[in-house]
């Protein structure tokens, strides 16, 4: 009866009804409306009777499959959107509440008290993430009840706000964490999505730059702001403190898994004889380790995509400006052609693992580390376009599976070997480019209908895959 769930939690607000105040319509308590929306217990049918009165709808409107509409997009965010600073270990567990809670507590400062529902992913992982710790922290020093409910919703990270004064309910929200740090309110997703990118799909871009002779990075920068120059500015600094940090931090990371920091024992041990190519494996890994753990540790790194896939890009790009002694102004044109493709991701499919696996945090994150070393090396757009749709296509299915729900294992490990699978894919691309048969969109689909397909199980529940190993 999800489907239930939801359209009653609609119909209740369409018609500005709390749940108290239709408890008391039907003479039953506000919890066990609560249930219903939660899809915990449905009502007798004397209630539903009731309820289609109160709402003026048909008896048969609450059993109806809901027909869901292809959403097309119609426009790409801006970067700003995408690249976010914020503290780990997860953008959709910890940054995405974070900024509810600030939004909520912006909206009524004379609040006394929020009563906060985790669902599904927020909730099955919420304390090894440290979702209830931030939200409560974000709301302090007002009174704060976090609650944990496993019912299933449609979308997996879903938290409730009921804001309180004085023993009543005076407003009620639903919030969506959909990735990346990003969050949605119920009924207000069109409200304040600004969407300055006309394009959503590579082909579309790639023929726009084609035409007008421009780089893919020359295309951001035509679509942002005066000020986002700097603000990309911003990001690298940042991408380049969490290295640094992370190469000279030692210990062993929050939890209970007792997992030891290997950053700065990687970068410093070196072979008598090693070779240049172990030698690379061995940094970029170390440098993507560093970030990784700085996640871990709850300190400040950028989503690129997200938290959890936040060592892939800064590894991939400190390493060839420390090799090849790029400027940051071209660095910071790669971390532009790198974000085009992780707006395409977060447009047309999802970058929030508890929505469609690791494939679109990893995996994505990969794709656009291989964008932009592509972008450093000069190569063309077509080349640009085969590495970034060979580094999502060879993590196609990738499931998300943190062992106790910790971003770090095997999250930490994956950074690293993604990081060199970049390097691997914009190597192909260089050779094999004018052989392609799958174009970066189709891949694109193919990661989305995956991840819809993939159990839940497997996406950020900890219910199954590693995260039911025992340490």
């Amino acid at each position: 009866m999800r489907d239930f769930a939801q359209k009653l939690y609609d119909l209740r607000k369409k018609h500005n009804i709390s749940q108290a105040e239709l408890g008391k319509m039907l003479g039953i308590s506000n919890r066990a409306v609560s249930k219903w929306e939660t899809g915990i217990s449905v009502p007798s049918t004397e209630n539903f009777v009731k309820l289609s009165e109160i709402f003026g709808v048909s008896m048969s409107y609450f059993f109806e499959e809901e027909k869901k509409e292809k959403e097309t997009p119609c426009g790409m965010e801006s970067l700003k959107e995408l690249y976010k600073v914020g503290r780990g270990p997860s953008s959709s567990h910890t940054i995405g509440p974070e900024r509810a809670c600030d939004v909520v507590l912006e909206r009524h400062p004379d609040a006394d008290k929020f009563i906060i529902t985790l669902y599904g992913s927020l909730a099955k992982t919420g304390k090894g993430h440290g979702t209830d710790t931030v939200v409560k922290k974000t709301l302090s020093p007002v009174l704060c009840e976090v609650n944990f409910s496993y019912t299933q919703m449609p979308h997996p990270n879903t938290m409730d706000i009921v804001v309180q004064k004085q023993g009543k309910d005076i407003a009620e929200y639903r919030v969506y964490s959909v990735g990346g740090g990003s969050i949605r309110f119920e009924g207000e997703k069109d409200d304040k999505k600004k969407l300055i990118y006309k394009e959503t799909t590579f082909r579309e871009i790639a023929d726009y730059c084609r035409e007008k002779k421009i780089k893919l990075w020359q295309y951001v920068e035509e679509n942002e702001d005066k000020d986002f120059y700097k603000f990309m500015e911003s990001i690298w600094q940042q991408m380049k403190n969490s290295i640094e940090n992370g190469l000279e931090d030692e210990g062993v990371l929050p939890g209970e898994l007792g997992v030891q920091k290997k950053a700065k024992y990687l970068y410093s041990i070196q072979h008598i004889d090693e070779s240049a190519q172990t030698k690379e494996n061995r940094v970029v890994c170390a440098y993507a380790f560093a970030v990784s753990e700085q996640n871990a540790s709850g300190e400040r790194i950028v989503t690129a995509p997200t938290c959890g896939a936040s060592g892939v890009l800064p590894a991939v790009m400190y390493y060839y400006q420390k090799k090849n002694e790029y400027t940051d102004k071209e660095i910071i044109r790669a971390l532009e052609t790198a974000g085009l493709i992780g707006n395409l991701i977060k447009t047309n499919a999802s970058i929030s693992g508890a929505e469609c696996g690791c494939q679109v945090e990893i995996g994505s994150a990969c794709a656009m580390a291989s964008a932009a070393l592509s972008e450093l090396f000069d190569l063309t757009i077509d080349k640009i376009e085969y590495a970034a749709e060979v580094a999502i296509e060879h993590h196609l299915g990738l499931t998300c599976d943190p062992i106790g729900g910790y971003v770090q294992i095997p999250c930490i490990e994956r950074n690293a070997v993604a990081a060199m699978r970049a390097i691997n894919s914009v190597n192909l691309a260089s050779f094999l480019s004018d052989t392609r048969k799958i174009s970066f969109d189709k891949v694109v689909k193919v990661m989305k209908e995956t991840g819809h397909d993939m159990s839940c199980r497997y996406k950020e529940t900890s219910e199954a895959g590693l995260a039911k190993l025992e340490l």
